[in-house]
C-alpha cells in the first residue's frame, strides 16, 4: 500500500475515532462499552462504522503485504486458545482429523461438507504474510491453504446473503449460559479476497493444534482476532441479529471493533 493511502490507524487517530482505538485495542472487556445501550458506546460505533467505510472505499482490492521466505525468523506465535478441551474436537485430534468435516451453510443454494482431505486437494494458495496481534505483536509466517472464494463458488450464495460467520470448536471462558464458542465473521468483501483462505499447512508443515489445526481462517488484511481458528462451520447470514450477542463475533460481543482492518 502507497503512503498516499491511509491506513486504519491513521483513520481513528482523531476524536472520538480515536478514544474508540484506545478502549478497545487490549484484551479486557470496558465496562462502559459494555453496557448495551450506552450513548458512548453508540456514538463509538457510529465512528466504527464510518472507519470501515473509509477504509473500503480506500483501499478496494488492495492485497496485504507478501514477504520473503527470509523474512521469516521465528515460529508462528500461538496465543488465545491453544488447545481445545471440547469433547468432539478431542476425538478429532485422536483420530489426527480423519473424521473431520467442514460445513458450509446458511443463505447458500448448495450446503456442502468437505473433508480435510477433500479441502486439500483443492486448489491451494501459499503466502507469506505478516500477522498483527491487538495486543501489540506481529508475526510473519507463511500459510498455505484452500482460497474462500473456491469454496463460494461451489456452494454459491444466495442475494440475502451479507456475511460468513465462522463457528470454532474452542470455547472461550463460560456464563450462566455454559460455555461460550469462539465464532467470528466477515463481510464479502474479505471473504471473496484472493488472499482469504482456509488454511491447513504452517511454514511449509502441518497446521499445528496450536495454531488452530485443523482449519484456521486467514483474513490477511485484518487483525488476528479476526482469523479464527479451529474452524468447525461456515454459515452464510444476512445479519448478526441471532448469532451470539448480535456483533459479529466473540471480541466484539465484549466490546471490539467489528471491523479490525489493517
Amino acid at each position: 500500500m502507497t503512503k498516499s493511502i491511509l491506513t486504519r490507524r491513521q483513520l481513528i487517530r482523531f476524536g472520538a475515532l480515536g478514544a474508540s482505538s484506545l478502549a478497545l485495542g487490549g484484551c479486557e472487556q470496558f465496562d462502559l462499552l459494555g453496557i448495551r445501550n450506552s450513548n458512548v458506546r453508540n456514538f463509538v460505533e457510529k465512528a466504527n462504522d464510518l472507519t470501515y467505510y473509509v477504509q473500503r472505499f480506500l483501499i478496494g482490492d488492495a492485497l496485504a503485504r507478501e514477504y520473503p521466505e527470509s523474512e521469516i525468523r521465528q515460529p508462528q506465535r500461538p496465543n488465545g486458545s491453544t488447545n481445545p478441551q471440547t469433547p468432539e474436537y478431542l476425538a478429532l485430534k485422536a483420530a489426527d482429523f480423519s473424521g473431520y468435516r467442514l460445513s458450509v451453510s446458511g443463505l447458500v443454494e448448495t450446503p456442502k461438507s468437505y473433508s480435510l482431505s477433500e479441502l486439500r486437494n483443492m486448489p491451494s494458495r501459499t503466502q507469506i504474510t505478516r500477522h498483527d496481534c491487538v495486543e501489540g505483536w506481529s508475526c510473519i509466517a507463511k500459510w498455505t491453504g484452500t482460497p474462500l472464494s473456491v469454496v463460494l463458488d461451489e456452494v454459491k450464495l444466495k442475494p440475502a446473503a451479507r456475511y460468513l460467520v465462522f463457528h470454532c470448536y474452542d470455547t472461550m471462558g463460560s456464563g450462566r449460559g455454559g460455555p461460550a464458542h469462539y465464532y467470528e465473521s466477515c463481510d464479502l468483501a474479505d471473504a471473496w479476497h484472493p488472499q482469504t483462505i482456509l488454511a491447513y499447512g504452517l511454514n511449509d508443515q502441518v497446521l499445528p493444534v496450536s495454531n488452530g489445526a485443523p482449519i484456521r481462517v486467514r483474513i490477511e488484511r485484518q487483525l488476528g482476532y479476526k482469523q479464527p481458528k479451529y474452524l468447525r462451520a461456515i454459515e452464510a447470514v444476512s445479519s448478526f441479529a441471532d448469532i451470539g450477542r448480535g456483533k459479529g463475533g466473540y471480541w466484539e460481543d465484549r466490546g471490539y471493533e467489528w471491523y479490525a482492518g489493517i
